[in-house]
């Protein structure tokens, strides 16, 4: 039973503001130098973070194109890669990229099995004019063709002669290369003519009667042309040797433009 004559109690304090205690917090927090440190550092981490996720998927994403684009021409697996610096956003903002490197898997340049390229591109500029989609300002391909490649390539490609045909082997002292068959052997040295490379037949034994030299250069030079001849941004041969396991060469160009998308389905992506 309540009393009559008792008092009520007096009405507590009012609660705390959540927004004025939250403000105080803060506030203390950013008296303090320790925490002002941390703060920066934390935001300095995030920024940073986002910009290195930014970079590595723009980077992946120009490797993917890129590499697109050789296996395009080349008609085989391909990775490229771009410059660390400066850093790859940087390149893409500005259309300029400082160096590409690519290699090809070796199985294949067009139709030349057991061939593989390793390309050094520099000073890429993207610019789309009415002529052109960029320029490069220097490509050099180091190109490597195993002697299994040319004997598997000649038989594919030359029934005239791949008939023949049914092993390679190289002569690095001579600079030749000896086509062998069943019925004899054609000796051939790889020279650069016309911007490409050419097996130019030195000796033929024992095919006289059925295969005349005349009859194997030519079948030589248009299948050697095929490969070799009418790489777009005028790349072309600078040397060739002849190593213990095939045929080494290099092509390069200097200052070439890159050709519009319609002019070079290859290139269409980029």
């Amino acid at each position: 039973m309540t009393d009559p004559w008792s008092r009520p109690e007096p009405p507590g304090p009012p609660p705390p503001d959540d927004d004025a205690s939250i403000l105080n917090k803060l506030t203390g927090l950013l008296r303090d130098p320790l925490s002002i440190v941390l703060v920066v550092v934390i935001v300095l981490a995030l920024a940073f973070a986002g910009v290195l996720a930014g970079e590595l998927y723009a980077r992946n994403r120009a490797n993917t194109v890129v590499a697109g684009v050789v296996e395009c021409v080349v008609q085989d697996k391909a990775n490229a890669s771009f410059g660390v610096m400066p850093p790859f956003l940087w390149q893409h903002m500005t259309g300029h990229y400082t160096n590409i490197h690519i290699e090809t898997a070796g199985n294949q340049i067009r139709d030349a099995k057991g061939m593989k390229v390793t390309l050094a591109i520099n000073d890429v500029r993207l610019e789309d004019t009415a002529t052109s989609s960029g320029s490069v300002g220097s490509l050099v391909a180091h190109i490597t063709w195993s002697a299994e490649g040319i004997r598997q390539t000649i038989a594919d490609s030359i029934p005239l002669v791949g008939a023949f045909i049914n092993g390679v082997t190289t002569n690095p002292s001579e600079g030749t290369i000896e086509l062998e068959g069943t019925l004899g052997s054609i000796k051939a040295k790889p020279t650069v003519v016309n911007d490409g490379i050419s097996l130019q037949v030195t000796e033929l034994t024992g095919l006289g009667f059925t295969l005349p030299r005349e009859a194997v250069q030519p079948a030589l030079d248009a299948f050697t042309a095929e490969l070799t001849e009418n790489y777009p941004m005028g790349i072309s041969a600078d040397s060739v040797e002849v190593t213990d396991s095939g045929v080494v060469s290099q092509f390069s160009t200097q200052n070439a433009s890159m050709p519009k998308g319609e002019e070079d389905p290859c290139f269409a992506q980029l």
